[in-house]
């Protein structure tokens, strides 16, 4: 099985696959702060066909022009109405991100620091959660799935561990931006495609594509490697179009 999966791995993840993903949008920019923005919001709206996808982030980082940390932290995006970015994203969601990400940095300096204040990653988006709702009147987005707590099984997350898969992994694809947080760390981003593929490689066994589905998933594939279990994202997604 790890030699089947090394080799759908080798064969998706070239530079030739960013053109065709919404990874596209944080290889864009330069600058710290711009690419966990334009990452996290990517991800965000990152469900669907991924022509669909990549129209509708292009849609939302031109309303971010020049460029995305320095339209939020000058408070551009209160200019904006509640036009559809992407199917149940509108820009009323967008404003709701600016006004988290504008609290996160001031108060931590980067998304990586909030991150990296956690004990696991499972935590790191739960803070990040709360950090948003606290900058939006304690209201709790739909756009930012909640991890559950100790003890408690929560949702997959799979748009925030996609982008922690492009901000902490380092290759051809995903950018290794941030250091704070190792590579083995991560977790299996489980969308209904890779939950399906890896049900019929039977390297998953659990029937709900939730919390406890992504531990057990990212689990088995650290039998293959331990340092960088995630990098089967790109093995299981090249398994399902070969």
């Amino acid at each position: 099985m790890k030699k089947q999966l090394e080799a759908w791995y080798k064969k998706t993840c070239t530079p030739d696959f960013i053109k065709h993903d919404p990874v596209q949008f944080p290889h864009r920019y330069t600058k710290n702060e711009d690419i966990e923005i334009a990452a996290i919001l990517a991800a965000t709206i990152a469900w669907g066909r991924r022509d669909l996808i990549i129209r509708s982030a292009q849609k939302m980082f031109t309303l971010m022009t020049p460029a995305p940390h320095a339209f939020v932290m000058s408070g551009a995006y209160k200019k904006l109405k509640d036009k559809n970015i992407h199917r149940t994203f509108f820009e009323g969601d967008l404003k709701y991100f600016c006004r988290g990400f504008a609290h996160i940095f001031t108060e931590y300096g980067s998304l990586e620091k909030l991150f990296s204040c956690a004990q696991n990653v499972w935590e790191g988006i739960a803070l990040f959660r709360e950090q948003m709702a606290k900058a939006n009147g304690k209201k709790y987005s739909r756009h930012i799935a909640n991890p559950g707590t100790e003890g408690k099984n929560g949702s997959a997350c799979k748009k925030l561990n996609l982008a922690l898969r492009w901000l902490v992994r380092k290759g051809p694809v995903d950018l290794g931006l941030w250091k704070a947080i190792k590579p083995c760390a991560l977790y299996i981003p489980l969308d209904v495609h890779v939950a399906r593929t890896a049900r019929e490689l039977k390297l998953l066994q659990r029937k709900s594509n939730d919390k406890m589905a992504v531990i057990s998933l990212t689990e088995k594939l650290r039998e293959f490697d331990a340092g960088d279990p995630v990098k089967y994202d790109f093995a299981l997604f090249g398994a399902g179009i070969r």
